[in-house]
């Protein structure tokens, strides 16, 4: 079989590499990706490997790189992706590149300081003059001019104790949210003492951090009084506010003014010049980040799988272990020849026995991926078992248009997942990050067969958007019923769709070249004959689907060495399965071409003949369908019954009589190494080896695995248990075909019936009819597109989903083994 149909043959191999070729060669495998590394030093800890020192510096190199790009994103440039590929650079251009890139990460901070600090001055200056500018002093000193005027005569005489008191000035600015609170605060802690203004900025200011627009509160209080003063500086101090020098004279506050803006004037254009000298710098960011960032990354991975080999004794060479693929170990020997021919001596690659199950590889494409994906969701295939996704590929899409059956809704999906395989090259459509469009775009492919089978069964159940379509002549003929059956206009008036009856001579005149006749969508008994047809389809298909799994794990047994298993697990499991639920399939096919629609009152019913089958009785009422019927249905009971222990014993009694006879060669002390041995081996089941399996033939006879007798039959009646009742269940969870399939219809029906229907009936006129239906059509699409197409798609790929996991995949695939992840540069290149 070839690589889709089960696991690439994976070996261990032990690589020889030369210590001053050892970095080479790892980053020529990162390159091409084909070997997944082991851990020899699993029991030494990260601290106290040979080239620890190196992952720091490569650590501390990323800390940078990640301040280098906050600070490009923080400018609002975008990096752009190297280009072409980029090899891990040498370890002794680790040192420059640390270098230039401390070199001008320093740079950058000095630069981006002192911006902030020219920006901050320069924010102050601004709040300086917008306090000078907005105009407080002339109406607090008239005010003041005003009081004095007015209440020095009568307050005290001249020469008084107060006679030297001035009238001090605070001004400042505040953010606007804290100036209620400020102006309260110093009401009540000065006890009315002073007089205070507060003015919003007419236009707001470039905030010095985030560099947005903000608007400030400028306030200017003039007291009395040292200690009022004092309250005062505390109370702002408390709130952050800028205080700046109040000038008591007109001229003196002009003179300031138009210094300040001189000040900023020659401060903005040395801001200036320092933005454009902080571009250059960025530009020179943008150059050495997007490769430093790879080249780093890539010299870091190689320095972490040089970390997992172990020194040789002479510590001339490093020694590795590591997975690969049988087809790429000519790659692999060429690649590490080629890596160390520089050095004198060539690293050496060789196969080596193991123990341990191997990974599992399974190559995929962009089409086979996501139905891949799907079978590695379940779990990832056991080392070289049958792999289910080949298969998956037609019975997915094909089970879920089982009940996703319409014309219309598959040819949107089709159309969507076509338009996504023509645009999967466009670097757009690659780089967006919506997670769901990423769900989408992976599963294209997948999509695009599950809209082709949905057009295929819509077309066999006739149905489009829930309308039924007349491509070909009608099989029926209605005229022949309405002469016999004497309808009146009056009956014809009140029954807008009637019984087909096919007894009525004349009537059916032959079957519909392809699906369901459109007939049958205006008849009365439309719903009575789907549910017939779907509900048998369904047991149908769920019979077949399940013995096809079990017919799989043919392959299983027979690539693996266990003979004995088809004879004592797949023979009674075929039995079992075909000998109940196969003969069902049989009689419902068989009275389908036996029984005629002129006795079809008259048939035996399918349901009371299977309950009867299992009770070894009979109906009087009910007919046989053929002759000896109870005889047969009693052989099959019997002989299905008969498999069970066949299939509880069979492999136990199998294994116990094939162990036993090496178990008494063996000498006791070597039965008791063994067992000491066996302690300290990995857990089968951890390796992924069932607990009763040879294995595979890996091991020779004499280190095989002692067997457990308790373990295997307790293994061996668990899976019987599972077989024989999931047979049951399995093959009526496959009657969510039928329901979902007429859910999806009568959801469509319903649709139909509430929107567009009613809309086509709102008005005969053209221009009236245009008008209600865009609106009317525009509804019907969106809620189509929401309900059917999203909700329902979604329920019917779940379904479909587990019908693979739970019905399909376990008769034959374990998925208890682990994926083959190699060391690659592939990820950190894209």
């Amino acid at each position: 079989m070839g690589s889709m149909f089960r696991s690439e043959e994976v070996a261990l191999v032990q690589l020889f590499l030369p210590t001053a070729a050892a970095y080479t060669c790892v980053s020529r495998l990162g390159e091409l990706g084909l070997v997944e590394f082991r851990d020899l030093n699993a029991s030494v800890s990260a601290f106290q490997r040979r080239f620890v020192v190196d992952v720091r510096r490569c650590e501390e190199l990323e800390k940078t790189f990640t301040f280098l790009q906050e600070e490009v994103r923080r400018a609002g440039l975008v990096l752009l992706p190297p280009e072409g590929r980029l090899p891990a650079p040498p370890p002794r251009d680790l040192l420059r590149i640390q270098e230039e890139t401390e070199r001008l990460a320093q740079e950058l901070r000095d630069v981006r300081g002192n911006q902030q600090a020219l920006r901050a001055q320069l924010h102050q200056l601004q709040l300086h003059a917008a306090v000078l500018g907005q105009g407080h002093g002339p109406q607090l000193a008239a005010a003041h001019t005003d009081a004095t005027s007015e209440r020095m005569p009568l307050l005290q005489a001249p020469g008084g104790p107060h006679q030297d008191l001035r009238v001090n000035f605070v001004a400042g600015a505040v953010e606007p949210h804290k100036a209620p609170a400020l102006e309260r605060l110093l009401w009540r802690a000065c006890r009315g003492f002073l007089i205070a203004s507060f003015r919003e900025l007419e236009q707001p200011l470039e905030h010095p951090v985030t560099g947005e627009p903000a608007t400030w509160m400028t306030f200017l209080i003039s007291y009395w009084g040292e200690q009022i003063g004092q309250k005062i500086r505390k109370i702002t101090d408390c709130f952050h506010c800028h205080v700046f020098p109040f000038l008591e004279q007109e001229e003196a506050r002009r003179g300031a003014l138009r210094q300040l803006q001189q000040q900023s004037q020659e401060l903005q254009e040395v801001l200036g010049e320092t933005e454009r000298f902080l571009s250059q710098v960025l530009g020179r960011v943008l150059q050495l980040l997007p490769p430093g960032q790879v080249q780093v990354h890539k010299m870091k991975a190689v320095y972490l799988a040089l970390n997992q080999c172990s020194v040789s004794t002479t510590h001339k060479c490093l020694i590795a272990e590591a997975w690969c693929s049988v087809r790429d170990l000519p790659a692999l020997q060429e690649a590490l020849r080629d890596s160390s021919t520089e050095e004198g001596v060539s690293a050496v690659a060789h196969r080596i026995p193991c123990r341990d199950m191997p990974p599992t590889l399974i190559r995929t494409n962009r089409f086979t991926a996501s139905f891949q994906g799907i079978v590695d969701a379940y779990g990832v295939g056991r080392y070289q078992e049958v792999n289910p996704a080949p298969y998956t590929i037609i019975t997915f899409p094909f089970l879920f248009a089982v009940m996703f059956g319409d014309v219309g809704h598959g040819l949107l999906m089709f159309l969507f997942a076509l338009a996504m395989v023509l645009a999967e090259n466009r670097p757009a459509v690659k780089a967006a990050q919506n997670e769901i469009w990423q769900t989408f775009f992976r599963g294209r492919y997948l999509l695009l067969l599950m809209g082709l089978f949905s057009i295929y069964t819509g077309f066999i159940y006739n149905e489009c958007f829930s309308r039924a379509t007349s491509i070909f002549p009608s099989g029926w003929s209605v005229a022949a019923m309405a002469n016999q059956s004497g309808w009146s206009d009056a009956f014809l008036a009140q029954h807008a769709t009637l019984t087909l009856d096919p007894n009525v001579t004349g009537v059916f005149l032959g079957p519909y070249p392809f699906g369901i006749d459109p007939v049958w969508s205006l008849a009365a008994n439309h719903l009575s004959f789907l549910n017939s047809f779907k509900m048998k389809m369904s047991v149908i298909l769920g019979v077949v689907h399940m013995a096809f799994g079990v017919v799989l794990g043919v392959f299983n047994h027979v690539h693996f060495g266990q003979k004995h298993r088809l004879l004592l697990e797949t023979l009674p499991e075929l039995t079992f399965l075909l000998g109940l639920f196969g003969y069902l399939v049989f009689l419902v096919i068989y009275k389908w071409l036996c029984v005629s629609a002129a006795s079809a009152a008259s048939a035996p019913s399918i349901l009371i003949h299977f309950i009867n089958m299992f009770l070894f009785s009979h109906s009087p009422t009910n007919r046989p369908l053929y002759p000896r019927q109870e005889v047969v249905q009693a052989t099959l009971v019997v002989l299905a019954l008969a498999m069970v222990p066949v299939l509880l014993l069979g492999t136990p009694l199998h294994l116990l009589r094939r162990h036993r006879p090496h178990l008494r060669r063996r000498p006791a002390g070597r039965q008791e190494e063994d067992k000491a041995g066996l302690l300290d081996l990995p857990d089968a089941s951890v390796n992924g080896w069932s607990s009763d399996e040879e294995k595979a033939g890996g091991l020779d006879d004499e280190e095989e695995a002692e067997l457990v007798p308790s373990e295997v039959l307790m293994h061996q009646a668990i899976h019987t248990i599972e077989f024989c009742l999931g047979c049951v269940s399995n093959t009526a969870s496959y009657l969510r075909l039928w329901a979902l399939s007429l859910a999806h219809a009568q959801l469509s029906e319903v649709l139909w019936a509430m929107v567009m229907s009613i809309g086509l009936g709102l008005s005969r006129e053209v221009g009236v009819a245009a008008v209600v239906l865009v609106p009317i059509f525009a509804a019907f699409a969106v809620m189509t597109v929401v309900i059917l197409l999203v909700m329902e798609g979604l329920s019917a790929f779940l379904h479909a989903l587990r019908l693979h996991w739970v019905e399909f995949q376990n008769k034959f695939y374990s998925g208890t083994g682990y994926r083959l992840s190699p060391f690659t540069f592939a990820a950190t290149d894209d």
